[in-house]
Order: C-alpha cells, then structure tokens, then sequence
C-alpha cells in the first residue's frame, strides 16, 4: 500500500431476530461509528454500503440510506457493494481504494442485512443465487449441501472430520457467551454438536443442525481515514496492515474445494504484505459459514498442515486462552451471520480488539489480528491484517 489507512471508529448493533427496519439498522451503526471516531460527519468524503439483499428485502437500492445518519451526509456519494457474503468486505475495499486514489480522505463504510422476517425455505433460496446457476448439479444445491460436499470430500481424504467440526460448533458457541452483541447465546456442549438428534437434525447430511451458522439481521460500521486526514488526531485508531482480494472460478467443478486455494492465497498475500506469519496473529475472526469451513481456514492460515486441522483444536491453539484464538465473537456460527454486515462486523470488532475495547471478550494485549470474510464457495476471498496503533 503507498497509502497508510486507518480505522478509526466503529458501530455494531446487536444481531439476532430484531423488529428494527433495515433502513433503521444501516443507521443506528453508522451513527455509533462516527460517534465512536469522534468525526465531524461533514468530514466524510464518501459512503459505501455491504449489502447483499438477492431479494429478501425490497430496497434494491439502500446505499443512500447511510445519508438518514445525519444531515450533513447529503450529497455524499453513496454506493452499494455486493460479492455475496463477502459483500462487506467489499465496501471497505472499495472505501479503502476511495482513499488511495486519492478520491476521498475519510470514508464510512457500512455492512447491513435483513432476512428473519423471511421463511427459512426463503433465505435458503435466496442466499443459493450465489452458487453457479449455469450447471444443474450445481444450481440446485443450497449452501449447506454446498459445505456438505466439503465435508464429505475431506472425510475421503483425510478421514472423518464430523468430531472436529462438533468441536468448532462448541467453541464458537461458548465464546459467543460472553459477546453483548451476538445472535445466540447459549451454549451447546460438544456432545450435543457431536450428536444427530431431534434437536440436531441432519439439515445436508453429514452437516448438522449445529454446523450451521445463524439466519441473523444486523450491521455493523466503521470509519476508515488516511493518516493525512481524521487519523492523524484520532484518539484511537487500528492501522489496515494489509488488505488483500482474491477470486476463484464460481463453478465448483472447475477446482479442487477442499484445497481452498483461493483463502489460502488472499490469507498468505496478506501476511506477505504485512510483514508477519500466522505465528505473530493473536487473534482471528474468520467466515465459519458451516464448521467445515472454519476448519479448512485453519489450514488456509497456516495453523496446521492440510488434512490436520483438527490439531489447531486437540492443541488448544484456537480457544479463547490459545495461541491464536479464532472467533472469539462467537463467529457466524454463533455470532450470526446477516450476510452483508459479516465482513463489516469482523473488522469493527477487530478494531475494538486492538484498541482495548472489546469487553468480556478482549484478548489482552492483542496487537495483530487477522479478518477473512468469504463470499460463496471461496469463491470472493478477502483477508485483512490489522495492527494496533493507538487505542
């Protein structure tokens, strides 16, 4: 990067199954961020908006609703970023890329999405639009035959992952405990994950009901700045140490999934661009859309060598009192997962690690940390590294 940008507020409203409008939601974050940074709103250059909507609302067109923020956001240019679930992480690129094109010095970005109101058919439905629809096979599988397919495919491989994956589902729950904000809190016990019962039916066998992250409505929000601008005085501010996108062949049958070449890529381009490995991270939010992936980005970051993720978790390395603790928000699955605010949320929430505002969640004395959001079947992949910088 020739250009050092910034975070320097944040806002994130609670998820979960919420009566809020999603006009009152994009507004509610993207006021506490800029409160948060403590910026005049005037100083705002431009918005962007996460949003991935494929019919479950109908705002077709929500960008300028960040401008009901505040008076003074009118005229702003405003535009809505979608790459699937990674639709956040795709407004604070092009916010990010506003700024090093020197087009805008302080940006908002907001990640928004509302889908409780819709019937689960219908979300399913909705959020199949980002699979290939130009092959049948592919077209008619919704996303957690998608993950069930990775599944399956790592069992032939490697063995059995279903005992890791209930693992996962354990722990992201249990940290979700202790976050405010997140969709779900109450614990499952590894033993329930691990078991297919009637409260933890088969949903895509061999994925389970608690391999499944969350239907979830939500955003999150966060102010970037160069260092020339709003972050040379910001009280508090995380600098973007890398930022990295990498895309895949949408069509499954063209690479090898499980490989998860294209995570692996954007993950190690950024600690490249950084300067660190996986060794100096100490704390990670990554896309556990279903625990099959969750434990495919163990390998992608480096954790444990491929076919081994599991002893990112036999080792202790990812729980909360680990090495490099993963989702320490509880994560989608738990967290919840309302599509456009997820990479926003990571990034938000990221911010408030490294600058000691994370509450009964903070990783003390956190100083890297890593944000991967995913859109699709790896297909949209994007890896930030974030450093603390002044908190």
């Amino acid at each position: 990067m020739t250009t050092d940008i910034y975070i320097t507020g944040s806002g994130h409203t609670r998820f979960g199954r919420l009566e809020e409008s999603l006009e009152a939601l994009i507004v509610e974050a993207a006021r506490e961020a800029i409160e948060e940074a403590q910026i005049p709103p005037s100083e705002i250059d431009a918005v962007f908006l996460g949003h991935f909507n494929s019919g479950l609302v109908p705002d077709g067109f929500a960008s300028s609703l960040i401008l009901q923020a505040h008076p003074d956001l009118r005229f702003k240019p405003a535009s809505r970023c979608e790459n699937a679930c990674a639709s956040g992480a795709a407004a604070i690129h092009a916010g990010m890329n506003a700024i090093r094109a020197g087009r805008a010095r302080n940006v908002l970005v907001v990640g928004a999405e509302k889908m409780t109101h819709r019937l689960t058919p219908d979300v399913t439905t909705a959020l199949a639009g980002a699979g290939y629809q130009n092959d049948a096979a592919e077209a008619g599988l919704s996303f957690p035959q998608v993950f069930a397919v990775a599944a399956r495919q790592y069992a032939e491989r490697y063995g059995d992952p279903m005992d890791t994956f209930a693992r996962i589902a354990a722990k992201n729950h249990e940290n979700a405990m202790k976050n405010p904000l997140a969709h779900m809190h109450k614990a499952l016990p590894y033993e329930f994950c691990r078991e297919v019962s009637e409260r933890n039916p088969l949903i895509a066998p061999p994925l389970r009901l608690s391999d499944c992250s969350l239907v979830t409505d939500g955003a999150a929000a966060i102010v970037l700045s160069s260092g020339e601008a709003h972050a040379a005085d910001a009280s508090a501010r995380v600098l973007m140490a890398a930022a990295e996108h990498v895309s895949d062949y949408l069509p499954m049958s063209r690479r090898d999934f499980v490989a998860f070449e294209g995570p692996e890529r954007a993950i190690q381009m950024a600690y490249d661009a950084a300067g660190i490995t996986v060794s100096d991270l100490d704390f990670a939010e990554v896309h556990d859309c279903f625990t099959p992936a969750e434990l495919l980005i163990y390998e992608a970051m480096g954790l444990a060598p491929k076919g081994q993720g599991a002893r990112a978790l036999s080792e202790g390395t990812v729980y909360a009192d680990g090495r490099t603790p993963v989702n320490l928000s509880g994560g989608l699955k738990a967290k919840g997962h309302p599509v456009g605010a997820t990479g926003v949320s990571m990034h938000a929430l990221g911010f408030r690690q490294l600058t000691g505002r994370a509450g009964d969640i903070q990783r003390a004395g956190a100083e890297w940390g890593l944000a991967f959001n995913m859109g699709g079947a790896a297909v949209a992949n994007y890896a930030t590294i974030l450093k603390a910088d002044r908190a």
